[in-house]
Parts: C-alpha cells; sequence; structure tokens
C-alpha cells in the first residue's frame, strides 16, 4: 500500500488534512486488496490521533471500536492514542494532557502528538475565556496541563490579571470582533431601494 501522501502530509505538518488522508487510504486498501487483511500494516495511531486533533471524536470512537483485538494487543500506541479519545469523550478536560504525556510516543508520531496538545490548550483557553470570569490559579493550571506558574504566565500574556491575596484568576475577555461582509447583490439592493424613497 502507497503511504506516500499520509508521509508527506506529516511531514509538511499538514495534521489537519491527516484524517480524510488516512480515511481515503483505508478505503481504497479495502477495495484493492480485498479478502487481505491490511491491518497489520495500517498507522492506527496516526489515524486515531488524526482525527482527535480535528476534534472529531465521533469518528475516532468509530475507528477505534473497528480496530481488530489483536491489533490493540501488538500496538500499545494505539491503545495510548485511544487514551486521549477517551478523556476527550468522557469529557475529561484536565486528563488529556495526562494522558498525552503517560506514553513515550514513537519518532513519527511525536510531533502530530505535540501539535495536538498545542491546539488542545488553545481549545481549553478558549473554554476557560468563554466559561469564567474569575478562576483558581489551580483549575486553569489543570485545564491547559501546565503547572501554575506556567498558567499564570500564560494567562497573564493573553491579559488575564491575577490577585495574589486569593490566587484567582480575573479573565479578560476579548472584544468580539464582527466583520460584516457586503455583497454586490446586497448593496444593489440598498441603492435600488433608496432610489425608489427619493423618487
Amino acid at each position: 500500500m502507497d503511504f506516500s501522501p499520509l508521509t508527506d502530509a506529516l511531514a509538511s505538518k499538514s495534521y489537519g488534512k491527516i484524517a480524510d488522508i488516512c480515511d481515503e487510504l483505508m478505503l481504497k486498501g479495502a477495495a484493492e486488496m480485498e479478502g487481505v487483511p491490511f491491518e497489520e500494516e495500517w498507522p492506527f495511531a496516526i489515524h486515531l490521533l488524526a482525527h482527535i486533533y480535528v476534534n472529531d471524536t465521533n469518528s475516532a470512537r468509530f475507528l477505534w471500536k473497528s480496530i481488530p483485538a489483536a491489533v490493540k494487543e501488538r500496538q500499545p500506541e494505539v491503545v495510548a492514542a485511544w487514551g486521549i479519545g477517551q478523556r476527550l469523550w468522557t469529557r475529561d478536560y484536565a486528563a488529556v494532557h495526562e494522558a498525552i504525556r503517560a506514553f513515550d510516543w514513537s519518532q513519527q508520531i511525536q510531533p502530530l502528538v505535540a501539535a495536538f496538545s498545542e491546539v488542545y490548550t488553545k481549545r481549553m483557553f478558549q473554554l476557560l475565556l468563554s466559561a469564567y470570569s474569575t478562576i483558581s490559579i489551580q483549575d486553569t493550571a489543570l485545564f491547559l496541563g501546565m503547572n501554575e506558574d506556567d498558567a499564570t504566565s500564560y494567562v497573564s500574556q493573553q491579559g488575564w490579571v491575577v490577585d495574589p491575596d486569593s490566587r484567582m484568576l480575573i479573565v479578560k475577555k476579548q472584544p468580539v470582533k464582527t466583520e460584516q461582509k457586503l455583497d454586490s447583490s446586497k448593496l444593489q439592493r440598498l441603492t435600488e431601494y433608496v432610489f425608489h424613497l427619493e423618487h
């Protein structure tokens, strides 16, 4: 089986495309190798992590269920990848970082896991930003997967204020920017309306 599109996507760090590439290759491989098991060479860990990277836990869950038990037994990295997916599925957001750090990832997968960790931290920051007006430093560190000093530094760079007495963070809501797009048809209708009013 030709994994060059997947290899190219990994090399170019196009992690957002990997899930679709893997899905296409899997369908193609299943059609071409009808009756020949290709599961042994299939990069299930990458495939799972790619779905997790694009926040598609449903697809990751269904992929996990389709992986043969023998593969799960022989490839601990696949089980570790699903460990991240499980935490996301059960909405145990703080434990996601623990699942990432709990396994010694292979050289090939390490950059994908690191990229997911970074994206996930940003998602958690946005969640905290939208859900809280004040939050403890301890809880922030837990959600962001950092120690308390790093979490405080991270959110301070985003404009949050630290209250040292209560060890609470005051969330600074960022102004919502709305761009109004005016296409030519709307402009034309507005012009016709104004013209009609004047005449």
